[in-house]
């Protein structure tokens, strides 16, 4: 191995701080939509108690933001058992990565 490669690939706490920062992105996404969920689905039943059909306005509104912050999350980044699923992943994946330089 080369001195530049030595010099710019990742050291095991760098990947472990990298495979943290994504896991916990994703997990920040889960809780967003159980969030959306919970909130929409209690939305709906006032709005069907209350004999009008208003609810799918904040649904609408939340689910882009919803949308676009998994965009953010999901795309960008290429439950404690699901955190460290994912975490065990990301682990995975950026110790297989190779340095394109």
């Amino acid at each position: 191995m080369s001195a530049l490669n030595t010099a710019t690939s990742r050291t095991a706490d760098e990947l472990d701080a990298l495979a943290r920062k994504r896991a916990g992105a994703r997990m920040g996404w889960y809780a967003h939509a159980l969030v959306y969920v919970v909130v929409n689905t209690a939305l709906v039943l006032l709005s069907l108690a209350t004999g009008r059909h208003w609810a799918i306005f904040p649904a609408l509104g939340w689910g882009l933001g919803l949308a676009m912050h998994g965009f953010g999350v999901w795309l960008s980044l290429g439950g404690g058992g699901l955190h460290e699923r994912l975490l065990a992943r990301e682990r995975e994946r950026l110790a297989a990565q190779r340095d394109p330089w």
